[in-house]
């Protein structure tokens, strides 16, 4: 990079690092560390979870289903539009969620089950969770390292270090050391700061995108030029894809209604906002917030697409395959026993002159002696040469290439300056999120094992101690996994089978125990056991199949039989769902062994829950509502009217109610009704041409999304500092309670019993 972009990558850094610096000293007691107050506006809560929760590794998965399936499978997504819409308006569980008064989920699941559950659930969430999170220090640095082609290997004082790893130490020990000054507080503050800092670094870079290549002439013709079955643009002609299809689609919006909440990544900021209120006034502004960011990592896909695809890039394309190809075979491949492999593929691509062991390791696939005319082609031939050696190792390849293909073209592309902002963000997200992440699930492991078999509690020192050591401890373990796990799927997928260790069973829990009173602690902890074991089942198969699973069947004659069975079992539900088995890859995908998890934990969960429930619960005490209110203004019951529709109730001000029929018109009324059931309609009748569909992503996911995002970058950049400065208003005048430390008592919160029991006291004479 040239100076000037290391200039442009610093100088936020080290704002950000300051203004966290600052911070610490609001730290006073647990609930500050975990919830930093309880006191955020809706504007910081709002930017700072958007910053925490997209994340680098998020970015790159996305680049990767993007560059896979371009904007086609897209178009079906909006099927979960009205949900979206009626999950912000509503505060669907984030309202009841808050009014619990719970630091952790644990917390809400021993007052709402009970401790052992709580205990169980935690350590349940804490695998998937850590395991989850394990491989985002692995994807960050790789990507960065990629993307500033950094050497594979590092020599400090005649010693030669990984590069990988010491770029993962690195960022960690950032992350970690936000995470020790303040806790949620210091998180908070930082992740605001990262996204505010980042709105102008996303206009600079849609400007760039759409400066340097032309919709009609590159792109479109690009993205229209794909094998029928597999449109990147034409959402009817998508029946071919296997990974990211329709039945990925309505995964995701099944998980969006039954899993709600359950992922706890971003737990601290359920619990920051200063009333329930301005805790779903926050997620309501969520569909604003994304703005350009959503629009800049969508077109970045495509303009790496464009840059590798159309032929008026064709020379940049053959170079960046070329240096991508090394680039990862160096980083994958490093092992002796790949020296040979190695060095044949090195000289090949350098020299165009093949070995003639290489071309009797590729066979008639290739014919090496004439130059190859595919920008895929490097990647191909050096993965069949890898795959000679370990087949395995020729999986990872294939993944990594896959995954860092849109860095390295988007880096090849940029010119200086744009390069250190583009930089610039990838660090924001990858620390904002380790910061996140770390302290979400060191919380849960302190918070809901640990604290539950201490009966007495812990002096407040003590347990900030314990805290911060377990966070650092959930730091290092990602640090080990990250160098140790071979990734051999998609970056979504990974998360997809890792995340339903928690989340296949979890959903039912949490949206039934806010909601439904006779759902029990027998039907959680069946749903919870039932989710989980399939999930892991599925990881074990995926892992194990090409080198154990596969071979076993195959030498004891059972690969035909097996292979006949599940083809059958999934031919009702072609091509959406197709287990076809080889011996490459486990023939049910990440995605499909979640959904059907899903499906198990929920069904036993009902019936479970109404054979044990012996005594409906009370809602109203877990809930803080009637006569157990404590603060805000009390939820009235109003008589149902057209605002009802929006979520509008008694506590909304004029400027709350103006937000929620904004985002009622533009969720619902514009792209579901207009920009999805309208379209449908028009396409039963007479099927829009290609060209057609190019026009309609152009329309609304490039130009109007622009105009969105222009707006909406100077209405939260206003907003978040006005939060930003009423927040520390709000720590500077407060009060600490010093029983508010994620404790339960027979069903209530510690904070809380000197509340209910003078509250019940009080009613029991008009009985």
């Amino acid at each position: 990079m040239h100076w000037l972009d290391y200039v442009l990558v610093f100088i936020p850094l080290l704002v950000v690092l300051w203004i966290g610096i600052k911070t610490q000293r609001y730290l006073t007691g647990v609930s500050d560390f975990l919830t930093a107050g309880r006191v955020a506006g809706r504007y910081v809560i709002s930017v700072a979870s958007g910053e925490a929760g997209l994340g680098l590794i998020s970015l790159v998965a996305l680049f990767e289903m993007y560059y896979t399936c371009g904007f086609g499978i897209s178009f079906w997504s909006k099927i979960s539009a009205p949900l979206g819409l009626i999950f912000a308006l509503t505060g669907f569980c984030t309202y009841r969620y808050r009014e619990t008064r719970a630091m952790t989920m644990g917390q809400f699941f021993e007052m709402r089950y009970n401790r052992t559950f709580r205990i169980f659930a935690a350590i349940l969430q804490s695998i998937s969770g850590v395991i989850n999170y394990a491989i985002f220090p692995a994807v960050g640095a790789r990507c960065l390292i990629y993307f500033l082609d950094l050497p594979a290997y590092i020599t400090i004082f005649g010693m030669g270090f990984p590069t990988f790893g010491l770029a993962m130490f690195f960022f960690l020990s950032i992350a970690v050391w936000i995470v020790m000054m303040g806790g949620q507080i210091t998180i908070m503050v930082t992740d605001c700061v990262q996204g505010l800092l980042s709105y102008p670094m996303y206009v600079v870079i849609v400007g760039f995108i759409l400066y340097k290549f032309s919709w009609t002439n590159e792109m479109a013709p690009t993205l229209l030029d794909t094998e029928p079955g597999k449109s990147f643009l034409n959402p009817y002609d998508v029946y071919n894809l296997r990974n990211f299809n329709l039945f990925y689609v309505m995964v995701g919006i099944f998980s969006s209604i039954f899993n709600r909440m359950a992922w706890s990544g971003t737990s601290g900021y359920n619990a920051a906002a200063a009333t329930p209120h301005e805790q779903k006034i926050g997620g309501l502004l969520g569909t604003w917030r994304s703005g350009l960011s959503v629009m800049m990592y969508t077109l970045m896909a495509i303009a790496a697409f464009t840059y590798m695809k159309h032929i008026n890039y064709q020379p940049q394309a053959t170079k960046v395959s070329k240096q991508l190809t090394l680039k990862t075979i160096s980083d994958i491949a490093s092992e002796d026993k790949f020296n040979v492999v190695r060095g044949e593929i090195s000289d090949f691509i350098k020299s165009g002159k093949a070995a003639p062991e290489l071309q009797q390791r590729v066979g008639d696939k290739f014919d090496l002696s004439k130059p190859l005319t595919g920008t895929e082609d490097y990647k191909e031939v050096a993965k069949i040469a890898i795959d000679s050696v370990d087949k395995a190792k020729g999986l990872t390849f294939n993944t990594i290439y896959s995954q860092m293909l849109v860095p390295i073209a988007v880096r090849d592309m940029l010119p200086i300056g744009i390069t250190g902002i583009m930089c610039a963000i990838m660090i924001f997200l990858m620390v904002s999120t380790d910061t996140t992440y770390m302290h979400s699930w060191g919380s849960i492991i302190v918070q809901d094992v640990v604290l539950p078999f201490c009966p007495n509690g812990l002096r407040p020192e003590v347990q900030l101690k314990l805290l911060r050591f377990v966070i650092a401890g959930v730091a290092a373990f990602a640090f080990l996994f990250s160098l140790l796990f071979a990734q051999v799927d998609f970056i979504l997928m990974f998360f997809a089978i890792t995340g339903a260790i928690w989340l296949g069973g979890a959903g039912p829990v949490i949206v039934f125990g806010l909601y439904w009173r006779r759902g029990t602690a027998a039907g959680a902890f069946t749903s919870l056991i039932s989710g989980s074991s399939i999930a892991v089942g599925g990881i074990v198969c995926q892992q194990m199949w090409v080198k154990s699973i596969y071979p076993f069947l195959s030498n004891n004659g059972l690969a035909e039989p097996v292979k006949e069975f599940l083809w059958n079992v999934s031919s009702p539900f072609h091509p959406l769902v197709i287990w076809d088995m080889t011996p490459d890859k486990f023939p049910i995908n990440s995605q499909e062994i979640y959904f059907i998890a899903m499906l198990v934990s929920i069904s036993l969960y009902i019936v479970i829950s109404l054979l044990t429930c012996r005594e409906k619960f009370n809602m109203d005490r877990m809930l803080h509502r009637g006569i157990y209110h404590t603060e805000g203004i009390a939820l009235q019951k109003t008589r149902f009217n057209l605002s009802k529709i929006v979520g509008i109730t008694s506590q909304y001000t004029t400027g709350d109610k103006i937000l929620a029929w904004s985002v009622f018109i533009w969720s619902f009324v514009y792209n579901c009704v207009i920009c999805f059931a309208l379209v449908i309609i028009w396409n039963l009748f007479h099927s829009w041409p290609n060209e057609w569909w190019a026009w309609y992503f152009y329309i609304n996911s490039i130009l109007l999304a622009g105009v969105v995002g222009l707006v909406t970058t100077i209405w939260f950049s206003i907003g978040g500092i006005k939060d930003l400065i009423q927040l520390f208003q709000r720590l500077e005048g407060r009060t600490a309670d010093t029983l508010d430390d994620g404790r339960v008592a027979g069903h209530i919160s510690l904070a809380d019993i000197k509340l209910v029991e003078k509250v019940e006291h009080q009613e029991m004479p008009k009985k």
